[in-house]
């Protein structure tokens, strides 16, 4: 975890210059397109004075906007609506367009809304978010991206459902067509809490003492003095648009906001001049800047000034049918500028006020804070949107709002300043004293996993039947029962699209990744069939003739059953005699249910020798344990509980499909400074030790005897065992190598003519002088720089070319690392990521602690079903094909992926290109075929079938999106380009891509509604929390809080891992255990990944499937400490080894809680316990991942309105 994730923590943090104004409309740098990455431009950071200018507003608006728009007031959803003021798809104002209409109707359905005038601005290069490179201008650390706008907020209110409607529980019926279901409402406050300081571990908020004006009012911002002259932009640029003249003051300044989605002044819904540092509007001649009419927006009343969604954004009040989703704008605005009448729905204009545009009401003086609450205030009943019942949790007043208790102003308790107790920034004024803050917004209004998981279980558990093409399956994490009916289970093969599009640039336009995600050995589920195998006996495996796929259910037989055709390449050949059958009346095979092949997705072939090395069918495969001996491991105690454990150990080797007993053989081996193998031939009395002490010249000194049954030979095995403490227990050496021991593993393979598996247990750095000999390059304050590709890549090619030969052998190789200082898991990883092996790491190894760790470990890793010497290669439909594949493997050409070894917890992702254009009237067949010596020496092909739909509509194909699939694609694809691109480059390309899929969603399918929306597919709704998530993952934006060796690991970890772990390895699963009942069995349903969520008398599990904590209350009942723990109080507790040992029903429902986690995981987790307030409490809250990092990365609601802040400007 790192605290400095995203480049240095901004100083302070002060409220953050807006990123578009930096560059309103100057040329935006270089973007990565979604595929390419070229060099994006470097941040550039100003002193914060500059910053502030390029705040003010352009065409010499008010600068109101340029107040540093804390999200910290914001109305959650009117910011998002205010923000999203820029969505409009219109086209940008012209030169000296009046303001924009305020609260206009919505533009009937089918016809564009109004163009806004200063629509989103194109994106610029200061991506704080995750600027790496220059140090951060001081920026309200609040949003560590630029800020976000409003509309993130807002975002939460308009999804649209289809597009979801944030925060509706999933599976409510949609909301009120365009209620923004984020709240506008004091309750939808954001505010932020210690929860998100940046250094101290974030608590529940503590009541904050702030003293805040009167009314909240607000001093003017020191800024330069506003002025019209449009601020120079980052570049120099201005930032009024070229060509634009510059309004005289009273010429209806366009709304401050041009900023694309900044909301600057009061957003809908805040306290009107919220804006830290700006003059408060309560009533005062709010924004008054020189020169210019107090309603500093064209002739608006003061606190309508935003409400009114300046651009032209606002959705009016709702018209029946109004968009789906847009958000009325009437709700929009409720609570705007706590008690301001909503610009829709007023009788009357008043003087002053602009007249009403056609079709559209005029707007109403503005009351101070406290009148009397108009149409669309939360606290009233608004009739209901038609056709829609009210949402849960709302009044069937407000549509998407749920009820507001109390009043608006200063709520007690509410109250924290922006910039978290620290002081003020020099320059800042005090824009530290904020209006008093509405309710906090509720984030339950967002989408999260959690509703979306539960409602998918609803919807889609139970059976899953494959017999159709393009059928969306359900989600990872659902508890669901294949049926195999011709498309091969999600659990082996998932698209990230069901439905594909018909050209490469209609899939471009998507920016949607087309990729598989393929765990071939994956476990099945209960009550589903393992693939069956097929034997033709010498005919061998039926293929087309031309692009060599296997049968398939996909091939049609024709010319009365004499041929058949391939729907691949559309060939036709001929079927072998011996498999001839006649065709029914249907033209199906009369004996097509007997046939696995021509009735399943998945399913095996016995292959025959010439699908095996030099035409000889293979030996059975041998596991070799290879463990280092040297001073190191001796005192941690590993090699005596190694020593021990063994026998335990070799009873859990896999068995082969129909086999009742492993047939797997193994072998042993230790090395300090020399290499020792063993001969544990059954007939020996005593093991026999071989000592190779030239290292240079590796050899294999035992012809016979080294590798054997473990049956047969256990009783030599167990004397082995005896020996190997005693012969080493007072070893001095600390050189150790590492190269020629995994060479003698390889060589030993070589000898039996085998494939099989080195699980090398190693401790140190490999300094002693012999190949592979490394130097300590331990430079952690490289990390989260542009120069960390220099330590995350391997500092020699000796491992990779000793990788390389592995794979050519079939020998796969995982590392059980134990350091306690750099062991360049970078380079020696290398070896395990070419042969299909892994890393496991367990610094600062304690036999007592973590023991049992280690051997659950190695347990998981012999026992689990594995593939030796494997080659896979993907077949698709004439149009597209395969181009890019990230995982743990080898390729020597374009087309064959090779494994040493493949097993049930590894997947492969792969991205798939379009090379033609596909008929959209036909479907697309993908085909993947494992080519593998089993675990008992079988040779076998496993093939797996997928029949995907082919589209011209892009609607089509955000319908059927796996965002599962598609987060382990871009997951493992930011991993490996780490290490060609700077991090920086790699989180910008990540932001650039998710927004361009959500713009493109936004501007094709989705009617033209008020542009102050963000609207999401239904089936991407968590991608802006996903793509956090992924953002602030150790693998991405670890710095230099993490060890080099934590991060390597990490990165491997990501890239090796298959659907079910990546989904809890991105958003933690977070489980309370205080309340849970001693007779459940269920695991207790997960909340929401937040502080939020945490209560002080609670009790919480937090893993993620790599770590696992367990976090106590400080005001955790007496029962509940006592009954588990058998101690009075937690701070009797030594947690530092800590075990439930009570025998009360409660201990054993926790203990079998954390046995079942522990069960589903690919690795046993090391437990760590915490008492609140315990100094590790920040590494815990690291891990939740909805608030904000302790590093200043954004929180979840930050980045949502970061992102509908870049679909605005990628809109406009």
């Amino acid at each position: 975890m790192n605290p400095n994730m995203y480049g240095p923590p901004p100083t302070q943090f002060q409220p953050q210059p807006l990123q578009p104004q930096q560059q309103q409309y100057a040329a935006p740098p270089p973007v990565a397109a979604p595929g390419g990455w070229p060099p994006q431009q470097q941040q550039q950071s100003q002193p914060p004075q500059q910053q502030q200018q390029q705040q003010q507003p352009q065409y010499g608006a008010p600068p109101t906007s340029s107040a540093p728009q804390t999200y910290l007031n914001g109305n959650y959803q009117q910011q998002l609506a205010t923000s999203m003021g820029g969505l409009n798809m219109g086209g940008g104002g012209g030169g000296g367009v009046p303001a924009l209409k305020i609260a206009q109707q919505q533009p009937p359905l089918g016809q564009a809304p109004p163009p806004t005038a200063g629509q989103g601005a194109p994106p610029t290069g200061f991506n704080q978010f995750n600027s790496n490179s220059a140090p951060l201008p001081p920026t309200n650390n609040n949003n560590a991206f630029a800020a976000p706008p409003p509309s993130a907020r807002e975002a939460a209110g308009g999804y649209a459902n289809g597009p979801t409607p944030v925060g509706a529980p999933a599976g409510a019926p949609p909301p009120p067509t365009s209620t923004p279901q984020s709240v506008a409402s004091g309750i939808n406050q954001m505010s932020l809490n210690s929860g998100h300081l940046a250094g101290l571990p974030h608590m529940p908020p503590p009541k904050s003492a702030t003293p805040q004006n009167a009314a909240g009012a607000v001093p003017p911002p020191p800024l330069g003095a506003p002025g019209a002259q449009p601020a120079a932009g980052p570049f120099g640029v201005s930032t009024s648009r070229p060509g634009q003249p510059l309004l005289p003051p009273g010429a209806g300044a366009p709304p401050t906001f041009t900023q694309a989605g900044l909301p600057p002044q009061s957003q809908p819904g805040l306290p009107p001049m919220q804006q830290a540092g700006l003059p408060q509007q309560s009533g005062l001649p709010s924004m008054q800047q020189p020169g210019l009419p107090p309603q500093s927006q064209a002739g608006l009343p003061p606190p309508l000034q935003q409400s009114a969604n300046s651009f032209g954004a606002p959705q009016q009040q709702q018209q029946p049918g109004a968009q789906f989703g847009a958000p009325q704008q009437q709700q929009q605005q409720s609570a705007a500028s706590f008690g301001a009448p909503q610009p829709g729905g007023f009788p009357g204009s008043y003087p002053g006020g602009p007249p009403p545009l056609p079709g559209q009401q005029s707007a109403a003086p503005p009351p101070q804070f406290g009148a009397p609450q108009t149409a669309g205030y939360p606290g009233q009943q608004q009739p209901a949107a038609p056709g829609y019942p009210p949402q849960p949790g709302q009044q069937p007043g407000a549509p998407g709002y749920p009820p507001q208790p109390g009043g608006y102003p200063g709520q007690p308790g509410q109250q924290q300043r922006p910039g978290f107790n620290q002081p003020p920034m020099p320059g800042a004024g005090n824009m530290y004293q904020q209006a008093p803050q509405q309710r906090r917004l509720d984030p339950d209004q967002m989408p999260n996993p959690i509703q979306v998981m539960i409602e998918n279980q609803r919807l889609a558990g139970g059976p899953f039947v494959t017999n159709q093409p393009g059928l969306l399956p359900p989600l990872v994490t659902t508890k669901f029962v294949v049926h195999d009916q011709g498309n091969s289970s999600p659990r082996f093969l998932r698209s990230s699209l069901y439905c594909i599009p018909n050209t490469g640039d209609l899939l471009k336009t998507t920016a949607l990744p087309l990729t598989l995600n393929i765990s071939p050995l994956a476990r099945t589920a209960e009550g589903e069939l393992e693939p069956p195998i097929v034997n033709f006996g010498d005919m061998g495996p039926i293929r087309c003739n031309r692009c060599k796929a296997y049968m398939s259910p996909n091939m049609q037989f024709v010319d009365a059953g004499r041929r058949f055709q391939c729907l691949m390449c559309k060939v036709s050949s001929e079927v072998h005699p011996d498999y001839y059958q006649h065709l029914d009346h249907t033209g199906q095979r009369v004996d097509k249910h007997e046939r696995p092949e021509l009735l399943l997705g998945t399913y095996e072939f016995l292959a025959t020798k010439d699908y095996c090395r030099n035409n000889v069918q293979p030996e059975v495969p041998a596991f070799i344990f290879i463990i280092d001996v040297s001073y190191n491991t001796v005192k941690s105690g590993l090699v005596h509980l190694l020593c021990a454990q063994i026998k335990n150990i070799l009873k859990h080797l896999p068995v082969d499909q129909g086999q009742d007993k492993s047939k797997v053989r193994v072998g042993f081996i230790t090395y300090n400074s020399t290499v020792h193998f063993y001969n544990i031939k059954s007939n020996l009395a005593q093991p026999q030790m071989m000592v190779v002490g030239d290292v240079q010249e590796m050899f294999m000194p035992l012809l016979d005897g080294f590798l054997c049954d473990p049956e047969e030979s256990a009783a030599v095995i167990d004397a082995l065992m005896e020996e190997i403490p005693r012969m080493f227990a007072d070893t001095k050496e600390t050189e150790t190598i590492l190269y020629p021991a995994i060479q003698a593993g390889l060589e030993a393979l070589k000898a039996s003519n085998a494939s099989g598996k080195l699980l090398v247990f190693n401790s140190t750095l490999p300094i002693a002088e012999a190949p592979g000999k490394l130097k300590n390059r331990d430079d952690r304050k490289l990390l989260g720089t542009d120069k960390e590709k220099t330590v995350l890549t391997p500092q020699t090619t000796a491992y990779n070319t000793l990788g390389q030969e592995c794979v050519q052998q079939g020998c796969s190789v995982d590392f059980f690392v134990f350091n306690n200082a750099y062991i360049d898991i970078a380079t020696i990883g290398q070896v395990a990521r070419l042969t299909g092996g892994e890393v496991y790491k367990y610094t600062y190894f304690q036999a007592d602690v973590d023991g049992q760790r280690l051997i659950e470990d190695i347990i998981k890793n012999v026992s689990r079903p594995i593939a030796f010497d494997a080659v896979m290669r993907v077949r698709t439909s004439a149009g597209i094909r395969p181009t890019e594949f990230f995982g743990h493997f080898f390729m020597s050409n374009t087309t064959d992926v090779e494994l040493a070894s493949i097993d049930a917890t590894k997947s492969i992702s792969i991205e798939i290109k379009h090379d033609d254009k596909l008929p959209p009237e036909e479907n697309v067949y993908v085909q993947v075929a494992l080519l593998y010596t089993s675990c008992s020496g079988q040779r076998r092909l496993r093939v797996l079938n997928l029949a995907l739909r082919v589209t011209t509509t892009i609607a089509d194909v955000f319908k059927s999106c796996d965002l599962d699939a598609i987060m382990l694609f871009f997951a493992k694809q930011a991993c490996f380009k780490l290490m060609e691109h700077s991090p920086k480059q790699v989180k910008d390309n990540l932001i650039h891509r998710s927004a361009q899929i959500l713009a493109c969603y936004r501007k094709h399918c989705t009617s033209p509604t008020s542009a102050g929306q963000l609207i999401l597919p239904e089936c991407l709704k968590l991608l802006p929390l996903y793509a956090s998530c992924l953002l602030k993952n150790d693998a991405i934006s670890g710095g230099s809080d993490m060890t080099l060796d934590d991060r390597s690991f990490v990165i491997q970890f990501v890239l090796s891992m298959d659907l079910n772990m990546s989904v809890n390895y991105l958003y933690p699963r977070f489980i309370p255990i205080h309340n849970v009942s001693p007779e459940e069995t269920e695991l207790p349903t997960p909340v929401r990944c937040t502080h939020e969520k945490i209560t002080e008398d609670g009790a919480y599990i937090l893993e993620n499937g790599v770590h696992l904590f367990i976090w106590l209350g400080q005001s955790l009942s007496q029962n509940f400490v006592q009954s588990v723990f058998g101690v009075q109080g937690l701070q009797q507790l030594a947690l530092e080894r800590f075990n439930i040992t009570a025998e009360t029903p409660l201990a054993r429902r926790i203990t079998d809680i954390l046995e079942q986690i522990m069960h589903e995981r690919t690795r046993y987790m090391r437990i760590t316990w915490l008492r609140q307030n315990d100094k590790l409490e920040s590494v815990f809250r690291h891990f939740l991942i909805e608030d904000r990092g302790t590093d200043g990365s954004a929180s979840y609601v930050d980045f949502l309105c970061h992102m509908h802040k870049e679909i605005k400007d990628l809109l406009s």
